[in-house]
């Protein structure tokens, strides 16, 4: 009995996925970017977004300074001017798909690396999200990317750093974005759990298991300020790296890639979450239901329990780059890459 019911499931499963890739391939259309192509040996910038208008200007200015020239947008329903200001950038092709979020991210994210990442490198951002490593300024993508391919890696992860000010979250909440950045100058590793990468106590273990480290060291963080401050069991690490060659699957989860073989170091995401009205966010992201996790609703009960909320507090850290990190162990270094820099 028990079999059959196990089978049943099975079953139902299959055709419930079916169903949702069905649904996801007749709703996708495609907005800009006729005969968009990504040459060899660049990078395709992979974002997610709704409603970015806030961040495009600044998000643009550090991943052009990046070296990226090729970035594949997937709107989930934007009704501000993000589509129209993303027509007048060079390189840049974009594609709607308006469903649940909760139901569907992972094909979102999936779409634009099958569809036009195919044997490239893809790098996954957000619209909040700086990524950084080791040689960014001196030497910049090529030189990591050389790395990568002469190890045989082809997925790096990184950590994300959640930033903030010192300051209330409600006095900075009218700065744009880019005056944000040179605000948001702190942060907190104090109440960050960790786990091997392979550990059965991570939720999404069996996503991970095809994957290969190149080093023991690389491990799994979750909670970090926010959970100190809003209970938020969120995960820190990523794989917003990969090259998408035969086998890897791209993003069936929102932080990771299967069938890569992960990188003997890590890299940093300097996160800005709480950049802007942090809190209207929170409030229209609650009344949709799109994140299935309710985050969102979490945060909006802490920050309207009283007092002006602060991240800030006296276990902050000022940002001074990625060796404080690597010191703390909240990132891992690889002497053997940096050898490759000198």
């Amino acid at each position: 009995m028990t079999h059959r019911r196990s089978l049943f499931t099975r079953i139902r499963n299959r055709l419930s996925q079916a169903l949702r890739r069905r649904r996801f391939a007749r709703t996708v259309e495609h907005v800009h970017g006729a005969g968009f192509d990504v040459p060899k040996g660049a990078v395709l910038a992979i974002v997610l977004v709704r409603d970015g208008g806030y961040y495009l200007d600044a998000f643009f200015d550090y991943y052009r300074r990046l070296g990226i020239t090729h970035f594949a947008f997937i709107d989930n329903g934007s009704t501000d001017d993000t589509i129209e200001r993303i027509k007048a950038q060079d390189g840049c092709v974009i594609d709607r798909a308006v469903l649940p979020l909760a139901q569907y991210e992972d094909l979102m994210r999936a779409y634009p690396a099958q569809t036009y990442g195919r044997d490239r490198w893809c790098l996954y951002v957000d619209m909040d999200e700086q990524f950084d490593f080791v040689g960014r300024d001196a030497h910049g993508l090529p030189a990591l990317l050389r790395y990568l391919e002469g190890q045989g890696h082809t997925a790096l992860m990184a950590q994300m750093l959640e930033m903030f000010p010192n300051a209330p979250l409600d006095a900075v909440k009218d700065l744009s974005f880019a005056a944000a950045l040179k605000a948001f100058q702190h942060y907190d590793i104090s109440t960050v759990d960790s786990y091997d990468y392979h550990s059965d106590q991570i939720e999404f273990s069996a996503l991970l298991a095809g994957n290969r480290l190149a080093s023991d060291a690389l491990k799994f963080k979750f909670g970090g300020v926010r959970g100190k401050v809003f209970g938020e069991a969120c995960c820190l690490s990523k794989h917003p790296l990969i090259f998408n060659g035969a086998g890897v699957i791209p993003a069936p989860h929102p932080h990771l890639s299967q069938n890569v073989v992960v990188s003997d170091m890590s890299a940093v995401i300097r996160h800005y979450k709480f950049a802007g009205n942090i809190a209207a966010r929170d409030a229209a992201t609650a009344a949709s239901g799109d994140l299935a996790h309710g985050e969102d609703a979490a945060r909006l009960q802490v920050m309207g329990a009283g007092a002006p909320l602060s991240l800030y507090s006296d276990a902050a850290q000022t940002w001074h780059g990625l060796a404080p990190l690597q010191k703390a162990e909240f990132l891992v270094r690889s002497e053997a890459y940096e050898a490759t820099l000198t």
